[in-house]
């Protein structure tokens, strides 16, 4: 059994994706670790704000697999890939870590460099697992955040929704 650990987001019918979102991975990998969820405005376009959380899974399911699983979730919630990478959409599903892999070539790219990038894909994952090892780095999740600077995007706490 590998932890899987993915990043879901969503602007657009938020709430409702992201529920979908949650319903589909209870379905197909049992219990979920979920994080809490934040708001942010998106990076680099005007839109609406994003909701973002992390959630983990223990799978047998190899990472191909889980990516498949993602494109199928995408595809429920109405999404359609475009050549613009900056823009609103329905449901975003990233696969973050799957176990200690490290693979930077698609199609995984892991662990995915949005980790370290971007507080809200971060800060959640410091919610749930601040002792995890980044397979790369080799530091914890949780001193990875507490060393994350980024005043110009701040994230909102958002009460439970899900």
């Amino acid at each position: 059994m590998a932890a899987v650990y993915l990043g879901l987001g969503s602007n657009m019918d938020a709430e409702d994706n992201l529920r979908l979102a949650i319903r589909e991975l209870r379905r197909l990998f049992g219990e979920l670790i979920v994080s809490p969820v934040y708001r942010s405005a998106p990076l680099g376009f005007d839109g609406p704000d994003f909701l973002n959380l992390v959630v983990v899974v223990e799978t047998e399911a190899g990472p191909l697999d889980i990516l498949e699983h993602i494109e199928c979730i995408h595809e429920m919630a109405g999404r359609s890939r475009g050549p613009d990478k900056y823009s609103s959409r329905p449901l975003d599903v990233d696969l973050l870590l799957y176990g200690d892999i490290v693979d930077p070539e698609p199609p995984l790219r892991l662990p995915r460099r949005d980790i370290l990038e971007y507080g809200f894909v971060l800060r959640p994952l410091a919610d749930i697992a601040p002792a995890l090892v980044h397979p790369v780095t080799g530091r914890t999740i949780g001193e990875h955040w507490r060393e994350f600077d980024d005043p110009g995007h701040p994230l909102t706490p958002v009460p439970d929704i899900l």
